[in-house]
């Protein structure tokens, strides 16, 4: 096949492109690395590891996820983390994120004493993806879906009347009510749809910044 040298020019100048474009983002990258710091999490018990994180008022997911491609990358400065389990005190800690840096937070969650088991309960089983959504049973965080869809896995609860909600960053809330009665068996399932943080509620959103 005959090369003209015109060609050979334009390979090269492609190739010279793309090793700019290539060397441009590494350094973007490296530069974001530099200015970004870093919240690992650590939790010695199950309770821990399955306990929902909250950073400045929004919800990132669960604790023992939260790593590698769901890792937390923050701008330098102070921020709040609130870790949170059902029929446990929520744990606090503000925390400054140094540029470039890793910090570890080492989780301990201790029970509530205002934490009740009803005598009498019914049985309520979640099927929702994603797993790793928020649930919250009358306004109140509960755990992540996963904890409740799997073999074994449902909440006991008083029977009556609840309002089920199911939220994640980038997806519609999911809200409905359910009527149990006492020993009942009782399933909500569903797959969140698609959507904007603008539509979930202040229960997972950061709170607007003042005008």
């Amino acid at each position: 096949m005959f090369v003209t040298t015109m060609q050979r020019w334009r390979a090269a100048l492609c190739i010279l492109v793309w090793l700019l474009v290539m060397a441009s983002g590494t350094k973007t990258v490296n530069a974001q690395n530099q200015v970004m710091g870093e919240l690992a999490f650590e939790g010695k018990t199950k309770v821990e590891r399955d306990s929902g994180v909250w950073i400045d008022g929004g919800y990132v997911g669960y604790l023992k996820e939260l790593k590698d491609s769901k890792k937390i990358s923050l701008l330098p400065g102070e921020h709040e983390v609130i870790v949170r389990q059902s029929g446990y005190e929520d744990f606090v800690q503000k925390v400054v994120v140094e540029p470039g840096q890793k910090r570890v937070i080492s989780v301990t969650l201790h029970l509530s004493p205002r934490a009740t088991v009803p005598e009498v309960t019914a049985t309520l089983k979640l099927k929702i993806k994603p797993g790793r959504a928020a649930v919250f049973l009358d306004e109140k965080y509960v755990g992540h879906a996963g904890e409740f869809g799997g073999a074994f896995k449902s909440m006991k609860i008083s029977p009556g009347k609840h309002r089920v909600r199911v939220e994640l960053p980038g997806y519609r809330t999911f809200d409905t009510e359910v009527n149990l009665l006492a020993n009942q068996d009782t399933e909500v399932k569903t797959e969140l749809i698609k959507g904007s943080i603008q539509q979930n509620t202040p229960l997972i959103k950061p709170p607007d910044p003042q005008p």
